[in-house]
């Protein structure tokens, strides 16, 4: 049996990038004491999320990094021998995408672009195109950005190429057009939760889920970070507020006793499904 510690962010990150680099330390600081091995940091952690999802401001988007940033070099210091996860904007080149990376103190360990764009993002980023796990010392992590965790077959290929932890980075905000008074009873907030428990428990597989907390021009943001285990309960939360979910499990143990009877990825009937129109 081998235990491991996975925490989960709520926090707020702003376009101030020394600012964003002080909280990430802060974060990795009370991880690390809290015995984590793995931390998850919500999506643009380095540079703020969009101020206006329906509208996004071309002149006001977030500073767009190369992958070999000074700054993501900066979080891998700071992670030494943790494995920690965050997002940004990446500069393409040409193009900009909502981005992540997964870093410890050896360098940089995985990285993703959002496949999934929802209709104000597609203003200010290009999708990206594939969904790849990779290994880490706490075991292979597949990562998720935002409104990829919406569609079942974002998670499915990274439970297919062997993820084990699923790290979904949010910056997920209330709804857009229908608000609700109380956080808890938004739409969205509603909708945070079961994404999270329905790709964990379809997949079978440990998912820990990270996301914003604060505001942003228009947006408000949901926190909620959570640890979820493979039969879809949540381990740890941190509810709206701002802060560290964190649990203790055997990963792999976990996973074989969720698989035991009902193995979901081995019973799949692929021949049967339709792909549908693209």
């Amino acid at each position: 049996m081998s235990t491991v510690r996975i925490a989960a962010a709520a926090a707020h990150f702003g376009r101030d990038l020394e600012f964003d680099l002080a909280r990430i330390g802060k974060l990795i600081a009370d991880a690390r004491q809290e015995g984590a091995a793995v931390l998850v940091l919500p999506d643009a952690a380095l540079g703020g999320y969009l101020a206006d999802l329906r509208h996004p401001d071309p002149g006001a988007l977030p500073p767009a990094l190369k992958p070999d940033a000074p700054a993501i070099l900066e979080v891998a210091r700071l992670a030494a021998g943790m494995v920690v996860c965050l997002g940004y904007c990446e500069d393409g080149g040409d193009e900009r995408y909502n981005a992540a990376v997964c870093v410890s103190g050896d360098g940089v360990l995985g990285r993703h672009r959002k496949v999934h764009l929802p209709a104000g993002e597609t203003t200010a980023y290009t999708p990206g195109d594939r969904f790849e796990a990779f290994d880490t010392p706490a075991g292979r992590i597949g990562m998720l950005i935002d409104y990829d965790k919406t569609f079942p077959e974002s998670a499915r290929s990274l439970a297919l190429d062997g993820a084990e932890i699923l790290a979904c980075l949010s910056a997920w905000p209330t709804s857009v057009t229908d608000r609700a008074p109380r956080m808890p009873q938004d739409r969205q907030a509603k909708l945070f939760d079961l994404y999270d428990q329905a790709r964990a428990a379809e997949n079978q597989v440990v998912l820990a889920s990270s996301n914003q907390t604060g505001s942003m021009g228009r947006m408000r943001f949901l926190g909620q970070a959570k640890v979820v285990g493979p039969g879809g309960d949540i381990l740890a939360r941190t509810w709206s507020k701002a802060g560290l979910a964190v649990a203790e499990l055997d990963v792999a143990a976990e996973i074989d006793r969720a698989r035991r009877v009902l193995h979901h990825l081995g019973e799949r009937r692929p021949d049967t499904y339709r792909e549908g129109p693209s």
